[in-house]
């Protein structure tokens, strides 16, 4: 089906571009006002306690979002954060929406099929190959539906997998997990410890792309060329993948999904889905609506009288990204949650892991007993929320758990120091 022309946008374009320059311009005068405290904490370019570069501000970066600023948002992974420009491009079609509900839930699906080819566009993908989804776990669970399962058969996944696909699988079949030790070195060494796990009965791979506590590469295009040798399905959870690499669809897997609402600046529920060609027939909507009858995409997309809203604004997310130079702005997230985890490597019983260049996570293991629940876990991440506001993952692992940094254009390199500064009062 040929997409119909892009609908017109709710608000102008170069009106959001000076919006933005605006923005920029407030953001050096609030980073003059604070100078002095920068200064305090050492100039930009400085050489840290655990030997990385002090980061410089990314200009403009802070105030193109609405976030507290009494608070320390060192978790940009978890659920994302949305930029000034791209909540008002959000809150005009909104506005459409309750002014003429009949125009804009007739319209949605022609407008959501223009939205889809500008995000295919940004990531290289066939928009016939793409539908919006509204997380993850929505996605695994429309992946398993499209495979067909015999007795027998069996779904690999990994100990760093989400919880919540993780469970999708274990209701489909019998699962094997493979133990991925957290001090694994490098790519090589993950991709062999996976395919040592791999038996005859093994029909199913759900992978992360990059694992939530872990932030490792584990979905690599080798790994998954590998397992498709082997007759494997593949299905990659690439909730962080898009906005934090460049080809975030490009390792050639059956199944992939991502989140948009991450590190694509979308608004919350925005999500991908990716199917490779031979299974396009055979994807289901997990709950089949008016425009069913046309098949993946448009048929997974479909829920009647929905908030489509967040979708037909996540290509702004994408722009947006581009606009800032997207490069510029992967290496600039990667070097301050470098920095913070140089920072926090220095404290005694901190032990940093592995990591893939690039990213923008990083984890360090908490000193054993720390965090080795669940319940554990959580304490101690909403007493940093409470007493220092800070915040930051903590994750649980058996024996002890860590701590993942995120790094985003709206964190400096002082919110970093601080955190350094006041973590060991709460490890024994």
């Amino acid at each position: 089906m040929t997409a119909p022309a892009e609908p017109a946008e709710p608000a102008d374009r170069t009106d959001r571009i000076d919006r933005t320059d605006r923005i920029d311009r407030a953001d050096r005068t609030d980073r003059a006002d604070r100078t002095d405290r920068v200064e305090a904490a050492g100039p930009a370019g400085a050489g840290s306690p655990g030997g990385s570069i002090r980061p410089a501000e990314f200009p403009g970066g802070r105030a193109l979002f609405r976030l507290d600023r009494a608070v320390s948002h060192l978790n940009h992974g978890s659920f994302g954060a949305v930029p000034v420009p791209v909540q008002e491009t959000h809150a005009a079609l909104r506005a459409q929406a309750h002014g003429d509900p009949d125009a804009f839930f007739i319209g949605a699906p022609d407008r959501l099929v223009a939205a889809r080819a500008r995000i295919a566009a940004r990531l290289g993908a066939d928009p016939e190959g793409l539908a919006f989804i509204s997380n993850a776990t929505e996605g695994a669970n429309v992946a398993l539906d499209a495979v067909e399962f015999a007795p027998g058969d069996e779904i690999l996944v990994t100990d760093h997998g989400y919880g919540t696909v993780v469970a999708a699988a274990a209701r489909r079949a019998p699962v094997t997990t493979v133990a991925l030790d957290p001090h694994l070195p490098d790519e090589d060494a993950v991709r062999e410890t996976v395919l040592a796990g791999v038996t005859p009965r093994t029909r199913v791979a759900v992978l992360d792309h990059i694992s939530s506590p872990t932030a490792r590469l584990i979905a690599s295009p080798r790994l998954l060329a590998e397992l498709a040798e082997r007759g494997i399905t593949t299905i990659v959870d690439g909730a962080h993948a898009p906005g934090m690499i460049p080809d975030p669809l490009g390792g050639g897997a059956d199944f992939w999904f991502g989140n948009l609402h991450k590190w694509g600046y979308a608004p919350s529920g925005t999500a991908l889905l990716s199917v490779a060609p031979r299974h396009r027939e055979r994807v289901r909507p997990l709950v089949p609506s008016w425009e069913d009858h046309y098949g993946f995409p448009r048929s997974v997309e479909n829920r009647a009288t929905f908030d489509y809203t967040g979708w037909l604004a996540a290509p702004d997310g994408l722009d947006l990204l581009e606009q800032l130079d997207a490069a510029k702005v992967r290496a600039h997230n990667s070097a301050l949650a470098g920095y913070g985890a140089a920072l926090l490597a220095a404290i005694p019983g901190i032990t940093p892991l592995p990591y893939t260049e690039g990213l923008a996570l990083r984890t360090l293991l908490l000193p054993p007993g720390v965090a080795a629940t669940p319940a554990d876990a959580r304490e101690l991440r909403e007493r940093l929320a409470a007493e220092q506001r800070i915040r930051v993952l903590i994750w649980p692992w058996p024996g002890g758990g860590g701590i993942r940094l995120s790094g985003q254009i709206y964190n400096r390199a002082e919110e970093y120091e601080r955190l350094a500064e006041v973590l060991p009062a709460y490890l024994p």
